[in-house]
């Protein structure tokens, strides 16, 4: 960051306003940069007649929307290389529309059961409580519904979402999404946090937000002091490069450390500006001291408009390599690929284990030590059939939640008699079907 600069940018709003209120979200929020020309009046940066034209019909089919706070923290001498500027200033590259770019990648309008809910998973559910953003990010998964005011859920909206999770007792976590819950006003989002709550199998709440991030001012003691009143709260903010860990960030997450709320974050890996061993490792140090533990390094989503933006998977796993052993474990998020057409976040993880027999197991350690593990020779588990109450382990009745097996779980348990998964378009079984009938 040019402190120059950003003091160019912060100066440009002082004489516009009070010096005060550029800690204001409100504010903040009123004087967003929407358009090209603003942003070139406010950085000095002056595009072609050319570029702007392309600029301009980006932002028709992706609006742009940049906080000042987050303007202030590119490096207006290098703006072209500069991270901050490619997750927050459109693109021309976002109208290269390819042939595996899909609209919503991860089929969330597929599973979708009523308005704002997404239940992919069998005990989980993605709560979308809010479509608007303090800023567009350009890699946004969700970017079809971008600027999307006409579809903020209202109250009967949102109470259609609480009871679906009352009716479905499976449900033990609930992660608030949008858009960002953070847009919604102090007491609507109380309002929809009591309801949630009052609900007695939702044992977790989870909000995902990138405003520590981009607007870290819309972390007021006020709306702590709303978060801290429930106790089973988790957040999860959105870091994807060390430079936006800035002095405002840091007084905000802490603000919500010391309220004892648990803190994740979620990155994106991203072609260009974060896609590199060292600035991951020293993202996730810089988290880790501020409190916040990495929890996911997602692969790029194969959303429309950003294929500029991907890497490949290898890369990944190189970051992945870089870190296991190099730093402190609980520093390595994990990462995954979340499956296209809904089958939902896949990890991604070095080999390990070389080889194995019946008993001993190969493996290798970041240095490239081989070692072998012998396996117990009297070890002999329990044969489960689904009774807990009869089994020599202590696991109360009480505790069985929704524990029908699915998947690969199916296949292990002993209990279950399948033995075959198989795809509901595999033209063999397909004729099978058809010879029976």
């Amino acid at each position: 960051m040019v402190k120059t600069e950003k003091n160019r940018i912060r100066e440009y709003f002082y004489q516009k306003s009070m010096k005060s209120n550029w800690k204001d979200w409100a504010w903040q929020l009123r004087h967003a940069i929407r358009t090209v020309e603003k942003f070139e009046e406010l950085t000095g940066i002056v595009f072609s007649d050319d570029e702007r034209k392309l600029l301009e019909m980006t932002t028709e089919r992706f609006p742009v929307s940049i906080t000042p706070y987050y303007l202030s923290l590119i490096d207006i001498d290098n703006y072209k290389n500069d991270p901050v500027f490619k997750q927050a200033f459109p693109d021309k590259r976002e109208l290269e529309i390819l042939k595996n770019d899909m609209s919503d990648p991860l089929s969330e309008d597929a599973d979708s059961p009523v308005e704002g809910i997404t239940h992919r998973y069998p005990d989980r559910v993605l709560f979308h409580i809010s479509n608007i953003c303090s800023m567009y990010c350009r890699h946004c998964t969700r970017k079809r519904k971008v600027g999307d005011i006409d579809s903020i859920p209202e109250r009967e909206s949102i109470l259609k979402g609480i009871e679906y999770i009352r009716d479905n007792k499976q449900i033990r976590d609930v992660l608030l999404s949008g858009g960002d819950p953070f847009m919604l006003s102090d007491n609507y989002l109380d309002w929809i946090l009591s309801g949630i709550s009052s609900i007695e199998h939702v044992e977790v709440i989870r909000i995902g937000t990138r405003m520590p991030v981009v607007l870290p001012f819309r972390i007021t003691d006020s709306l702590v002091a709303i978060l801290k009143k429930y106790k089973n709260l988790w957040i999860n903010t959105h870091f994807n490069h060390p430079k936006e860990i800035t002095e405002a960030s840091r007084e905000a997450v802490a603000k919500l450390a010391e309220a004892g709320i648990p803190l994740g974050n979620q990155s994106v890996l991203l072609r260009d500006v974060n896609d590199c061993p060292r600035i991951i490792k020293k993202l996730c140090q810089m988290l880790v001291k501020n409190r916040v533990r990495p929890y996911y390094l997602y692969q790029c989503d194969l959303s429309e408009g950003l294929n500029h933006f991907r890497t490949s998977v290898g890369k990944g796993v190189e970051i992945i390599e870089n870190m296991i052993g190099h730093t402190s474990g609980f520093c390595v998020p994990t990462y995954v690929v979340d499956a296209p057409g809904g089958g939902g976040k896949i990890p991604v993880l070095p080999n390990y284990l070389i080889s194995w027999s019946s008993n001993k197991i190969v493996l290798r350690n970041y240095e490239g030590v081989i070692s072998t593990y012998s396996e117990p020779r009297s070890y002999h588990t329990s044969y489960c059939d689904n009774n807990c109450r009869d089994c020599r382990l202590d696991f109360s009745e009480n505790w069985k939640k929704h524990m029908d097996s699915v998947g690969i779980e199916r296949l292990l348990c002993e209990y279950d008699k399948a033995n075959t998964l198989i795809p509901g378009n595999n033209p063999r079984f397909k004729r099978r079907e058809e010879n029976d009938g």
